[in-house]
Order: C-alpha cells, then structure tokens, then sequence
C-alpha cells in the first residue's frame, strides 16, 4: 500500500466574550442572542459601521441552517435596540434564566469594542476591555456606558454547565490606534474599535507590551466549565468591515470567514468531509490575512479560539454524512463529552483525526522521509529525517491507528537537544542512540513533525523525560501542544510586530504488515 504524504500547520490562538437579549418568558431549551450595532448616535459618523446589519443576517441563517437552530430560539438585538440596559437585561432573562444545564447558548456580537479605566484593580494595564451599545457616550477622559468584560464574565459563570459560544466580532485593543493614524480620535474607515476619548498617540503608547485580556483570557475555570469563545482579532490588532465591498454590501471580515467555513466543504483542509474547530480557525486566519494583504493600514489579522484543548480535533458543524466521511476516506464517532451536552463528532480513525486537530493543508516548508519504503514488515530497521525551510524547536511523534502515540522527540537518549537549523537535515536515531528504530504493530501510522519558530516553552506538554518511554493517547496530546502553540504570543511590541506563536509541521504515512506476510 502506497502511502499519502500530507502536511498540516497551524499557529496561534487567545480569546474575549460578551453577551446579551430581551426579557421575555421562555421554555429551557437552546438560545442564541445576536447583537450588532453599526450607528452610534452619540459618536462622529466616521465610527459608523456598514457590516453589522448583514452580520446578522449571515449568523441568523447559519444558526438555522447548519447549527440547527430554531428560529424561535434566536433573538435580535439590532441598532437601537441594542442598549446597555437591554443587553444586561437580555444576558439575564433569554440566556439565563431561559436554559438550563446540557443546552446550548450562542452569543453574537458586531460592532465596535474599546477599552475605560480599570474599575476595580483586576488588569494588568490598568483597563478594562469592553463592548460598546448603542447608546454608550464619551466622558471627558472615559467612555460612559460600556458593557464591561467583569460583567460579561459574571454572567458566563452563571451560564456553567451549557454549551455556551460566543463569538465576537469586534476588538479591544488601545494600543493599535498608533499604527493605524496619528489622530488617533479620528475614525478610521472599517476599523471596528473606539479610542479613548481624546487619546494621543503618546498617551497610547504607555501600554505598549503589557498583554490585553478579551475577557476569558487567564480564565481557564470558564473555559475548562464549557465556554468556547470565538473573536476577529487578537490583541493589539483591529477587527474590520470588508471596505473593498460596495458601501451596502459590506460585512465584517471575520464573520464572512466564519460564516463561509461552516457552510460548504471550504474549511475541511484534510477533506475527510469533518470541519473540525482547528481547520475552521485556520480558514479564518486565512481568509483574515487575504484581506489584511490588501489593505495598508490592516497590519496583522489573526482570529482567536479559546475552548478546551480536546475541542480542535472536533467538528464545529455535524458532518453531512456521518456514516463516512465526504470523500470516503474515514467514519465518524461521537466525541466523548459529558452526558446531557450536545453531541459533537470526530474522525474514528486517529491518523485521519491528525489534520482535523492540526488544522492546516500541507505548506512543503517541513519534510519527513522515510528512508524504507512507507509498506514494512515488523521488525524492518528504518531512519527519519527531518527538514525545515525555518529554524526552530522540533517535536516528533508516531501516531497509529489505534490512537495511540509515542513522543519521539525530544527525548533523553538524544545527546544534545538543539534547534532544528534552516534547511540542515536531523536524522533519528543518530549514532549517538546506540539503538535502532525498529517497526512494530500492524496497520496505517503517522509521524508528525512540528517546527516551532517561536520561542514557547512546550516543557510541560511535550517533555523530554517521556521521549520513546511512555506510550500516550494521540489525540489528547496532540491537542495539547497545538492548544499551547495557539496561545497569543504577549511580546513587547517595541521590539517585534505581533504575528502570534508559529509552527510549521508535516506527516509521513506508513503501513507495517506482519512480518510473514509474503
């Protein structure tokens, strides 16, 4: 049997959250609650927004088409509907007081994010991040009437033992405004963000290098209870309306992104008919970055996912035919999860489910060869080498299909465990070993190479001390690692533009066959 030679890459990853809706009596059952606010009467026409509008129309046909939703299951919060006060009472009546424990909760915001003054001593930089209704003002140093993330997280925790989804598109960043205008109080047309009133570009760099919280960032208790939170851009970064598109025509660019991902075959990067959580970040990023390199003023773009790290691997809509997979390559299982959540799924086979956790087509930046032919018996002596076009830390691992995984490297027989150099080849074992790699089993496995460029410590979730010793479950670990290389990068931006924690990665398919098989 011939082997398939794939790759698949992914990179970073944050969060942030909000929420909202209308009181109204309801049964239990699942709720969505979708605001968008592009008009803000008390601020200057250059902060209008054209997408909101078709944000919600988009996100109201996906809820009801692919993700299942009723329609009396959905509200909307529009415009001049979408007061502070309407949104806090909506958080706690609709989304509340009107689900229970195994439901689903969805959460929609479109619109301007921004930052005021830290109220009660809980951010690093001394503000709070927020979302802005439509009837927020300007003060004379802050802005009045935002709906603040302490707020917002309260209420999540009320929300513990839903399936709850929030999905922002908006950003919070008050050190982005220096690399967008020099009046910063100006608007900048698309730009989905608020600088604090009367800021300057000095005052505004006070903040450089110290690390945003989008609500449930360094909140794992939220996350780890269920919470999966969606946002258009990472810290320091802006989220935008699609200006290349006529006035009336326009969306947020992350929303589209979000949108087309999980309405067609788009997203599904390994095509094994699954669009997991992981290949659905990567076809935002990408479509995210498309834009950006048509824009001047876009910079970077990178859409964010916070959930639990089990979550990359499964399928952010149900696949369309869940006896097999869309091309026949796999079937599908249900995923374990708690009884009485909603059901999600995930490729039975653990060396298909590869590219769902990893997320991302092949690149050809990284190579990993075989020095034997991909069929061997049990018992053949093989060799892997690796390559790299970028420099950087290497992890390996063998996957089979049984689901199970062993971490090659690094590990403690290795002599010396340094940085894979630019195009120089690193072979395993080396003499150094003083044993050899041998293959055993029977059945489709996986080596997986990945090329950290970025300097992460991995220490806890791929240690040397259980290299070729410990054999693991290969989903969970390789969820793990790809969870802690999506974590957003918190450098200081005086010395580097943000681009987020980088891996490139490749896989090398081989069968091995009982060794009397003739």
């Amino acid at each position: 049997m011939s082997a398939r030679g794939k790759s698949w890459c992914t990179a970073a990853l944050s969060v942030v959250a909000w929420l909202a809706l209308l009181a109204a009596p309801a049964v239990a059952g699942d709720r969505a609650l979708l605001i968008g606010v592009g008009s803000y009467p008390s601020l200057s026409p250059k902060f209008a927004l054209k997408g909101p509008k078709n944000d919600l129309v988009a996100m109201q046909g996906l809820l009801t088409g692919k993700l299942g939703f009723d329609p009396s299951s959905i509200r909307i919060l529009k415009e001049e509907q979408a007061t502070r006060s309407g949104i806090l009472s909506a958080m706690n009546t609709w989304l509340v007081e009107a689900t229970g424990p195994g439901d689903r909760v969805y959460i929609y915001f479109s619109g301007h994010g921004l930052q005021v003054t830290d109220a009660d001593g809980d951010e690093q930089d001394g503000l709070d991040e927020a979302l802005a209704p439509v009837d927020i003002v300007s003060g004379e140093t802050d802005w009045q009437g935002a709906i603040l993330d302490d707020e917002i997280d309260r209420i999540l925790e009320r929300l513990q033992g839903r399936a709850v989804t929030m999905v922002i598109d908006a950003c919070h960043s008050g050190t982005i405004s220096r690399s967008l205008s020099d009046d910063v109080s100006s608007g900048i047309e698309g730009a989905r963000f608020l600088p604090r009133p009367h800021a300057k570009p000095v005052e505004q760099a006070l903040t450089r290098g110290l690390r945003i919280d989008l609500a449930v960032v360094d909140k794992p208790k939220l996350v780890e209870s269920g919470v999966t939170a969606w946002s258009a851009a990472a810290p320091y970064q802006v989220a935008w309306d699609d200006v290349r598109l006529p006035v009336e025509d326009r969306h947020g660019v992350f929303t589209a992104a979000f949108v087309a991902g999980q309405t067609g075959n788009a997203a599904d990067a390994n095509g094994n008919g699954l669009t997991s959580n992981a290949e659905l970040l990567e076809f935002v990023k990408v479509q995210s970055t498309a834009y950006c390199s048509s824009q001047e003023k876009c910079g970077n773009l990178d859409p964010q996912l916070e959930s639990k790290a089990q979550t990359l691997g499964e399928s952010a809509i149900a696949p369309e035919k869940l006896g097999a997979g869309g091309n026949g390559q796999g079937t599908y299982q249900q995923s374990s999860a708690p009884s009485g959540t909603p059901t999600t799924y995930q490729d039975s086979d653990a060396v298909n489910a590869i590219g769902d956790i990893i997320g991302k087509t092949e690149t050809g930046e990284v190579k990993l060869v075989i020095d034997r032919p991909t069929t061997m018996k049990a018992g053949d002596v093989f060799k892997l080498t690796v390559t790299s076009r970028t420099g950087g830390d290497l992890l390996l691992f063998d996957v089979n299909s049984q689901g199970k995984a062993t971490q090659v490297f690094p590990n403690e027989f290795a002599q010396k465990i340094t940085p894979l150099a630019p195009d120089v080849p690193l072979t395993f074992p080396d003499d150094y070993y003083g044993f050899d790699f041998e293959a055993s089993g029977e059945g489709e496995s996986a080596f997986v190479a990945l090329v950290v460029s970025d300097a992460i410590d991995l220490a806890d979730v791929a240690p040397k001390a259980r290299g070729l010793k410990i054999e693991l479950d290969a989903r969970e670990t390789l969820s793990e690692v790809v969870a802690r290389l999506q974590k957003t990068w918190t450098g200081d931006l005086d010395r580097a533009v943000f681009t987020g924690p980088s891996a490139l990665c490749a896989i090398a398919l081989n069968r091995t066959e009982p060794s009397n098989t003739n």
